[in-house]
């Protein structure tokens, strides 16, 4: 059989690419790696120097994603040692390890890329290198086959940054595809306020976590205000800055935070991919970013078809060279 190697990273990541593998477990070999680099990052990582990162083996992340892989009797190859494989699927191009730069690719868009900065300009037009500018720097790599994106808004926006159209397909993304289920749901409460964070300061981008605070409290004007930490925070912080500007919120450190933005009359983030869930659902919502360009971004509501859609380029790519009419023919087969 051959063989297709997923690669995670933060446990969206890994559950997004293990949608894809669902759907060609019976036909071909799949094995499942957690993010990893070689070179200096690589070396920076064995030092423990990125634990605050997807790629440190001794990270949030890195633990979360191996117990999921566990948890689901998935085949574990960490970094792609142990096989040969005919196609790589990844949700990150920030670092393309040697070992599959070779290898067909397949990228999928794993939520909100980050604004451009000035690290993302050093990166594009002095080849800096990818990782500097985070996820902005999204698809820049070229060394995919195909890039499946979100919706044509995001489309829109990799074109504009840089990416070859012939090589975007609008497939939806895993994760971000089927909200209108969540709507049935156990979680107890109805009609409050949501704050979702971010990590941002667990990885060392500034964020004003009082100024957010206040900020919910004044949308919320009375209100029930549930805050849902993001799971790479540091929650004894994040809880103590909580009380001491609302103490009667409610926080959540743990749990799946789309049946509280169901539940919610108002979703407040900073910058997170989260709001494109409240965006699906008509809620209210709050964001560091242009609500209007996040409207025109929302990842494309297609029923939860977007893993059957990218599978079965996969399943082409493998399988037959890389032209564009069996793009078409395998985006249109239900296999």
């Amino acid at each position: 059989m051959k063989k297709i190697l997923f690669i995670g990273g933060s446990l969206n990541q890994s559950t997004i690419v293990h949608q894809v593998g669902k759907h060609l477990e019976n036909d071909f070999d799949c094995y499942y790696s957690p993010y990893y680099a070689d070179g200096l990052i690589g070396y920076c990582e064995k030092k423990n120097l990125l634990n605050f990162t997807v790629l440190g083996s001794n990270s949030n992340f890195f633990r979360q994603t191996l117990n999921y892989f566990e948890n689901n009797n998935l085949k574990i190859d960490y970094k792609g040692q142990r096989n040969y494989y005919d196609l790589v699927v990844t949700s990150s191009d920030l670092i393309i390890p040697k070992n599959i730069k070779d290898k067909k690719i397949i990228l999928i868009q794993e939520g909100m890329t980050d604004p451009e900065n000035f690290a993302f300009y050093l990166a594009k037009y002095l080849k800096f290198p990818r990782w500097i500018a985070s996820t902005s720097t999204t698809g820049l790599s070229d060394a995919y086959n195909y890039f499946c994106v979100a919706s044509e808004g995001y489309r829109d926006l990799f074109i504009r940054k840089g990416v070859k159209p012939e090589k975007i397909v609008v497939t939806g993304i895993p994760n971000f595809d089927n909200i209108e289920q969540y709507r049935t749901n156990e979680f107890p409460h109805k009609n409050f306020v949501l704050a979702a964070t971010s990590d941002s300061r667990e990885t060392f981008k500034f964020e004003n976590r009082y100024e957010f605070i206040r900020k919910v409290k004044t949308i919320a004007n009375g209100r029930q205000i549930i805050f849902k930490l993001h799971p790479n925070e540091i929650f004894d912080r994040a809880i103590r800055e909580i009380k001491e500007i609302i103490p009667d919120a409610l926080v959540y450190t743990d749990g799946d935070i789309k049946p509280m933005i169901a539940n919610c009359d108002v979703l407040v983030t900073a910058f997170s991919s989260v709001v494109y869930y409240g965006i699906a659902l008509g809620k209210e919502v709050y964001s560091n970013f242009d609500l209007h360009t996040l409207i025109r971004m929302t990842p494309i509501q297609n029923g939860g078809t977007s893993a059957l859609k990218i599978a079965n380029i996969a399943r082409s790519l493998i399988t037959q060279p890389a032209a564009k009419e069996n793009l078409l023919f395998a985006l249109n087969t239900q296999y």
